[in-house]
């Protein structure tokens, strides 16, 4: 169906897809932020924006699915928790906040410690991207919140009981990449 279609390859934030029904998981944000359990590659977290599951850019970009229907299963519904909370309010959940509001919901498999990460190369694109221009004094509050949010995770990092050692030093490392944003520069950002 594709014919000389390529809104989806020119759309891609990281190039995942690689040709015609191609795609390199090892670069899709959806492959990234729900399947895969180790650090997510510096070169590619500036590309993530605010994604912290999934993308689907590719799909919002197809033409044909313009013919898709809205699914009758609530499972797919908006969960309320899920609606329009700031990545503050995400980072904030401890564990049992988690699995609480994720309940039935497929984002509850990748565990909180992956949420976290997630979420913490989010907050580090959005400090990265209000450094780069004026902001509102809104926005200024929020960079402080989540400078003062991610630095109280690394002085007490909250994580489950459960959580391997493992995957608690692989969240504090996205999380001192996430603090560094508000300084680097967009050349230290794609050397690393």
């Amino acid at each position: 169906h594709c014919g000389a279609c390529s809104a989806c390859m020119d759309l891609c934030p990281t190039q995942a897809i690689v040709g015609e029904r191609q795609v390199d998981a090892r670069r899709c944000i959806s492959y990234l932020t729900i399947e895969h359990d180790g650090p997510i590659p510096h070169e590619l977290r500036p590309l993530m924006g605010n994604r912290i599951y999934g993308c689907d850019d590719c799909q919002l970009a197809c033409p044909w699915n313009k013919f898709a229907q809205r699914a009758r299963v609530p499972d797919f519904d908006v969960r309320p928790a899920l609606n329009d909370p700031t990545l503050l309010q995400l980072w904030q959940w401890d564990e049992p906040t988690f699995l609480r509001l994720t309940e039935g919901s497929p984002i509850r498999r990748i565990g909180h410690a992956r949420w976290q990460r997630n979420i913490a190369v989010a907050m580090g694109n959005a400090l990265a991207a209000w450094r780069d221009r004026e902001i509102t004094a809104d926005e200024a509050t929020l960079r402080e919140q989540m400078v003062q949010a991610l630095q109280a995770w690394l002085d007490a990092p909250l994580v489950g009981a459960d959580v391997s050692s493992e995957a608690q030093a692989q969240v504090a490392e996205h999380v001192r990449w996430a603090l560094a944003q508000q300084h680097a520069t967009q050349a230290d950002q794609l050397s690393r």
